[in-house]
């Protein structure tokens, strides 16, 4: 656009008290008027921006804002909101006390402040790219809908979404800490909820209870070798389950063995060492306390006998239901010229449940019956004689106590494994501190920075608004004058030549 079409551009201020005269303001004028003050603009711009900086990070400091960090969660469940146990995922269990005392005591702080600390932490879940993406889909379609599917449209906006990443602020301005104590403490809390986390679903814990040192001094010696024997077959069936799991075959840095190489030792000690004890026990008629050996047999034979009658109840049971269950059937259905239609059975999802059913069942009741036969031997045999021959007793005392060292090697041995197993393999990314707090002066910016936006274009705007006023102002009155002395200038040409007229 030209000066001379820009200076044809006006705005008309109309006086609507007097209706005798229009203010002009051409775009020209006001722009000239902006040119004229914009140094003093800039002058004031650049003092409010520093006074609103200065002041937001002076008010910043005072008040103590909340520190941040950022966790994550990644295993299996997670994404339907539950925990690796299966059971709902609760996200508070990162300020509980445990972990918050854990985290004072690593740091030498006192726990006075404990409770101050847990109720200003606030956790939030952060909404899934996934669950976003399907909740702006479908409000889209919710907003679209007519009355025929609002219904639909309702149901949808109701899609569910689980957290896998969550915000962790500490509001620090309440207790007694200073910034760079208060993010100690925050990253102490997650790096101890980490311990915590494992430690509750790592599984060993169980482990712990079923399998223990045992002081086998309190049983006879065929007790004994069965407390041994059953605390063998726990064990074994944990680290067969591990190793059924493992798919990397993972060997322990500390220990060094696989859970295939644990499972074989573990067979080892169970199908040599305390078979040659009981055996040893067994050909001798070893006991401390005869009466109290036989009494013991007697029960356990009761015991076992009422398990073999209820094992085979269930299992004529299933056989029952074996033979009355009808299977599935399928119809082939031929070309339609001839009579090619064939059928077929097909074992249903309930057959199959209904066979390893079988298959335990049989299986239980077969090691039963070994059991029964067994304590039967024992008892018959203690009955006839039995020994006390100090030689062998001290011998099979000595045997028993280096078979118990060894189990209890064993025992560390697979705890160690696992443990080692879930940190760096099945949790190694369970749980990962994204963005831990920090105290830096990048992020002390950042919060600056991030808190002092608002009122900087709060600030600013109203100066740029008066800065634009006064150059309107200024524009009016230049404009006005200018069309007084124009008037003024034709008048006084009318004048004289109404004057030269009359001459």
């Amino acid at each position: 656009m030209s000066n001379k079409e820009e200076r044809n551009l006006n705005i008309t201020l109309k006086n609507e008290e007097t209706e005798q005269s229009d203010i002009i303001v051409s775009f020209s004028t006001i722009f000239r008027k902006l040119k004229k003050y914009v140094l003093i603009w800039l002058v004031v711009a650049v003092i409010t921006f520093v006074a609103i900086c200065g002041a937001t990070t002076v008010d910043n400091l005072h008040r103590k804002p909340s520190l941040s960090a950022l966790v994550n969660f990644t295993y299996e469940g997670i994404e339907k909101g539950l925990d690796p146990a299966g059971r709902d995922f609760n996200k508070e269990a990162i300020k509980n006390p445990v972990v918050i005392e854990k985290a004072l005591t690593s740091l030498g702080l006192s726990l006075e402040e404990l409770d101050d600390i847990r109720n200003n932490i606030e956790i939030t879940g952060l909404i899934p790219a996934d669950a976003m993406s399907k909740i702006l889909t479908y409000k889209n379609v919710y907003e679209h809908a007519n009355s025929n599917n609002l219904q639909a449209a309702q149901a949808m906006l109701g899609v569910p979404y689980f957290p896998t990443e969550y915000t962790v602020k500490f509001n620090y301005a309440n207790t007694s800490f200073s910034r760079k104590t208060a993010v100690e403490v925050i990253n102490a809390i997650l790096e101890e909820y980490k311990k915590y986390f494992f430690d509750t679903y790592g599984y060993n814990e169980t482990l712990g209870i079923s399998v223990t040192a045992l002081d086998i001094s309190s049983y006879d010696y065929s007790e004994s070798v069965e407390v041994l024997r059953s605390s063998l077959d726990t064990l074994s069936n944990y680290v067969k389950q591990l190793s059924k799991e493992d798919t990397t075959r993972f060997r322990s840095p500390t220990t060094g063995y696989t859970f295939e190489d644990l499972y074989q030792a573990i067979d080892t000690v169970k199908t040599i060492d305390l078979d040659k004890i009981s055996s040893y026990i067994n050909v001798n008629n070893l006991t401390r306390d005869k009466e109290s050996s036989i009494a013991y047999y007697e029960y356990r034979i009761s015991e076992l006998s009422r398990t073999k009658t209820s094992y085979e109840e269930q299992l004529a049971s299933v056989k029952e239901s074996i033979d009355a269950y009808e299977k599935d059937q399928i119809i082939i259905f031929g070309n339609g010229t001839d009579n090619t239609d064939t059928q077929s059975t097909q074992n249903s999802e309930q057959y199959d449940v209904m066979i390893a059913q079988k298959l335990t069942l049989t299986n239980d009741l077969a090691l039963t019956k070994q059991s029964i036969n067994y304590c039967r031997s024992r008892r018959d045999a203690l009955l006839e004689s039995s020994s006390s021959d100090e030689g062998k007793i001290k011998q099979v005392d000595e045997q028993l106590e280096r078979v118990n060292d060894k189990i209890s090697d064993l025992i560390n041995d697979v705890k160690d494994t696992a443990d080692e197993y879930y940190e760096n393999v099945t949790f190694q990314n369970a749980y990962t501190i994204l963005v831990p707090a920090s105290s830096t002066m990048s992020s002390t910016l950042t919060v600056v920075k991030n808190n002092v936006k608002m009122p900087l274009l709060l600030g600013e705007g109203v100066v740029f608004f008066i800065y634009f006023i006064i150059a309107f102002i200024e524009a009016i009155k230049a404009d006005t004058f200018d069309k007084k002395r124009k008037k003024t200038a034709e008048s006084e040409v009318t004048v004289e030549k109404e004057e030269s007229k009359e001459e």
